[in-house]
């Protein structure tokens, strides 16, 4: 199963973060070369959107050739392509988290409670993916 966070409130497109999340996953080794992604259903009830945001998702991933489709058996990441390099990775999460602190600020929050939501969620997320694993 795949973790994807999909956020209503922040503007960008749901089949977009679908996008980014899944590149990301690509690009860090989560999602391995001819692994099967979810179904369009499966993954559309997972997250509870339209079935068909998913589809656009794949659509665009695939004409990335980030991922392919094989008739009657699925969607898998392509072994051809790595969507990110190590640069692109890191200024993509500086951005992210650029957008987090000033939100944060805005919203009346300092560095330290900041450091300690981070922390709470990276641990809650290292363990449903440990979970998952079989860790």
């Amino acid at each position: 199963m795949l973790h994807l966070t999909i956020f209503q409130g922040d503007g960008t497109p749901i089949y977009s973060q679908l996008i980014q999340q899944i590149k990301a996953m690509i690009a860090t080794g989560r999602l391995k070369p001819d692994e099967e992604l979810p179904s369009v259903r499966q993954l559309a009830q997972q997250i509870v959107v339209n079935p068909n945001t998913v589809v656009r998702a794949y659509r665009e991933l695939e004409s990335e050739g980030l991922v392919y489709k094989k008739r009657g058996s699925g969607t898998f990441v392509s072994s051809q392509i790595t969507p990110y390099t190590d640069e692109v990775v890191e200024q993509k999460i500086t951005e992210r988290i650029d957008a987090l602190i000033v939100e944060g600020v805005n919203m009346g929050i300092d560095e330290d409670r900041m450091a300690e939501l981070f922390r709470a969620r990276w641990q809650e997320i290292q363990q449903l993916t440990s979970s998952e694993t079989g860790e």
